[in-house]
């Protein structure tokens, strides 16, 4: 039975009406809020539109996490203001789609690689130029650029890490591997993210569908969803759910996961050997944009060491490998921690037939 796949109802409608969109999931708050993705999309685009001042150089960046921490360090080296509109995956996404013909954006940073190489295959993203720091990157991250320097990776975070509760599941029942989470002892135990919501769901779901075919990656997914896997619209819904003993064992973004820690829940955390999907954070610019310049600095900005140090140091999200030479993840990350990379051009190219046949199980 698949009934456990999404937690409620109203979370499948939710999936089925975003299939051609995909956060972190964090409660996000910044100088205008992304409204939910709901239909209220354009309402909220016209009011956006009104946000800055007219002429001058406010930058209005869509994002969806840092918003606490970046406008301030972006003003201060720089002088200029960010007008910052802040959601998940789901709701930026959806904010630029209803605002193809009139873009309200300047820029985009968010940790769905896959979703913005999208954006640049429709020939929204302004292409032909090189940041001042690109230079600077880790080869790793250097070579995600594509071809048309459209979009740059300022870093990764696992889109997923294993967690479990460690009073419930102990000794030969703990997972050393993805593949152990279609073990029976984990029949109704186990939870993620909406991948059709949260941004780093379907980076974490692609990376199976990449490795396995997508005949291997349902084949994979349904062995999950037939044990009863519980689905949650966000990776804080799925902590919430571990806390509360709903479930004992979850995929789950990994700043999510090491934030249970510092929180003292009793919870362990597995990275598999053969790694974890990655959820990389890409910025980009709108490619009819009035600022150009400004975003151009902003870009190059987020590309400095010093600039991802202090992302490490104090931001919201701040587990993740940084793209830049001479900055470095947080010291209690594991040392181990082996991100997988899933091709970006393959994994847009899929994302409507994955989140399409995912929101196809929740409604069986």
């Amino acid at each position: 039975m698949k009934r456990n796949w999404l937690k409620t109802a109203g979370i499948a409608a939710g999936a089925l009406s975003l299939l051609a969109v995909t956060a972190c999931g964090g409660q996000n708050q910044g100088n205008t809020t992304a409204a939910a993705a709901d239909g209220n999309a354009a309402a909220t685009a016209e009011a956006a539109a009104t946000a800055a001042p007219a002429g001058d150089q406010t930058l209005t960046v869509y994002l969806n996490d840092f918003d606490a921490v970046i406008g301030e360090m972006f003003e201060k080296e720089t002088g200029i203001k960010l007008n910052i509109v802040s959601g998940n995956g789901a709701e930026i996404m959806s904010r630029i789609e209803a605002e193809q013909g009139n873009p309200q954006w300047d820029v985009v940073w968010i940790d769905a690689m896959p979703s913005i190489n999208g954006l640049d295959a429709k020939g929204q993203l302004l292409t032909g130029w090189t940041p001042d720091n690109v230079a600077g990157l880790k080869d790793n991250y250097e070579s995600l650029i594509p071809e048309d320097g459209s979009y740059y990776p300022t870093g990764a975070h696992a889109a997923g890490i294993i967690v479990y509760n460690k009073n419930n599941i102990t000794g030969a029942d703990i997972p050393a591997s993805w593949e152990d989470l279609s073990r029976a002892a984990y029949k109704g135990r186990l939870g993620m993210a909406d991948p059709a919501i949260a941004a780093p769901a379907y980076p974490f779901v692609s990376s199976f569908f990449e490795d396995k075919g997508m005949d291997g990656g349902k084949a994979y997914f349904n062995t999950l969803m037939e044990q009863g896997l519980r689905v949650y619209p966000k990776n804080p819904q799925v902590v919430q759910a571990l806390t509360a003993g709903e479930i004992d064992i979850a995929a789950l973004q990994e700043s999510n996961a090491y934030s249970m820690v510092a929180a003292g829940e009793p919870v362990e955390l597995v990275w598999p050997e053969e790694g974890a999907p990655a959820s990389v954070r890409v910025a980009a610019i709108q490619k009819d944009t009035a600022k150009a310049d400004a975003a151009k600095q902003f870009v190059s900005f987020l590309l400095k060491p010093e600039v991802q140090r202090e992302l490490v140091d104090t931001g919201d999200e701040a587990y993740f490998e940084p793209s830049a030479e001479g900055a470095e993840p947080k010291a209690d990350r594991a040392a181990d921690a082996k991100l997988n990379f899933t091709e970006a051009a393959w994994a847009s190219g899929h994302e409507a037939e994955i989140k399409q046949w995912f929101a196809d199980q929740a409604v069986q």
